[in-house]
């Protein structure tokens, strides 16, 4: 047995460490099988394993200003190679047509490094694997599966298949939340013009009065004085807020807290707990359908979840069925699935039908999130009047008050 160092991914963040295997492809599926997708695998001595070179910073920029990868361009890969290898292509020769055709350079860079990878003797789930930030934890254990079984053509038909169910939903979300956003940003606008421009002309008239201020007028006075004399400052601080949280959310426990917060947001929270389950169904039963086993089908799914709190729940519960504990009690001890989907866990445990099910799962609350996503305009709507209402009032009583009381007390001296 030979001693090698790894570096993965997990549903709880980067991991490293040392362990013993036949060769880099033993070491890989008992990596995948505790949940972690192996970015690099080197035999100790550092003969066997792959170095990543130094890039010149030429090309280091040339890579900044590339157009991203999208997940239109993963699906299109999918799709296509899955054609190439039913028709029978030797998959370095179907790797290479992609990659002369695709229209994406970065798409083309990245498949230039799966085939020198593929020609070395890298299998192909590491190859894919070694592209960081591009192929996440699930589609390595795809494939993964599909070498070891010889059906890779279904796997990248099935893969093909998520990647659009992934891109549809992404495209629900962005139009539902257009409408909301624009009524913020208008608002958010106007309160600054107000501030900076309207709010100054009235201050000169009320200290004309000679008169104490009512209190919501001294308070738009008050921030009044402060957006324009201290607006700077206040970008600033936005500006730097906005970088730390980012930062912040980017780190392990950050993104822990963060996506638990999601969870428990009004009206939000429940559309994205219902993605996260159509999510987790699909993906789960895709897995058992290409013949993953339940732990590592568990593992690659908490790495498609998308939500860290998730994520760590549903790897709790591939961790209790390596114990030896039923499907259903494990779903329920995680605490984050609905009693449908308990209930649909038990009955295909008993069955043995559980893909099935978890299809239906996902077509269940797949159709539910788009409800939910038509009609969240709807939803919003009303908080978003309430909020402008309140505006509205906090300003009129600033402004009219002063007036008001003026004319009344040029009313009692006549």
């Amino acid at each position: 047995m030979m001693r090698f160092a790894y570096t993965g991914r997990s549903a709880a963040g980067p991991v490293n460490g040392i362990l013993e295997g036949a060769d880099a492809g033993a070491v890989a599926d008992l990596l995948l099988a505790r949940g972690v997708t192996p970015l690099r695998i080197e035999a100790e001595s550092g003969q066997a394993g792959t170095t990543e070179p130094s890039r010149p910073l030429k090309s280091v920029i040339a890579g900044w200003l590339q157009p991203p990868i999208g997940t239109v361009d993963l699906m299109l890969f999918c799709r296509q190679l899955h054609t190439l290898l039913r028709a029978g292509v030797p998959i370095l020769r179907a790797l290479l047509g992609l990659q002369e055709s695709a229209s994406n350079p970065g798409m083309r860079a990245h498949l230039a490094e799966v085939r020198r990878s593929l020609e070395s003797g890298i299998e192909l789930s590491m190859s894919f694997a070694q592209q960081t930030g591009l192929f996440n934890g699930f589609f390595v254990a795809m494939v993964r599966v599909g070498e070891m079984t010889g059906r890779l053509d279904e796997v990248f038909d099935r893969l093909s298949r998520h990647l659009e169910f992934e891109m549809f939903m992404r495209q629900q979300v962005k139009s539902a939340l257009r409408y909301p956003m624009f009524v913020m940003a208008a608002m958010v606008a106007a309160i600054a013009v107000i501030n900076v421009m309207v709010i100054p002309a009235f201050a000169t008239v009320f200290e004309s009065f000679g008169a104490e201020l009512p209190m919501p007028t001294r308070i738009l006075l008050a921030t009044s004085r402060f957006t324009v004399s201290y607006g700077w400052l206040l970008g600033l601080a936005l500006v730097a807020a906005g970088f730390a949280w980012n930062a912040w959310r980017h780190t392990p426990a950050g993104r822990l807290r963060w996506d638990r917060f999601l969870l428990g947001v009004p009206v939000a929270g429940k559309i994205v707990h219902k993605a996260m389950l159509a999510r987790f169904a699909r993906g789960f039963a895709m897995a058992l359908k290409s013949g993953v086993p339940i732990e590592r089908a568990l593992a690659a799914v908490a790495q498609t979840v998308e939500n860290a709190w998730i994520a760590r729940r549903v790897d709790g519960m591939r961790e209790s069925v390596e114990r030896g504990e039923s499907i259903v009690r494990a779903a329920m001890a995680a605490g984050v699935f609905t009693p449908v989907v308990l209930q649909m866990i038990g009955v295909g445990e008993e069955t043995g039908a559980i893909d099935e099910l978890m299809d239906e799962v996902a077509e269940l609350y797949s159709n539910e999130v788009q409800y939910e996503l038509k009609t969240l305009s709807q939803q919003v709507e009303p908080i978003l009047i309430v909020f402008l209402g309140a505006l509205v009032l906090v300003l009129a009583l600033g402004v009219f008050l002063p007036m008001w009381d003026l004319g009344r007390a040029a009313s009692a001296g006549h």
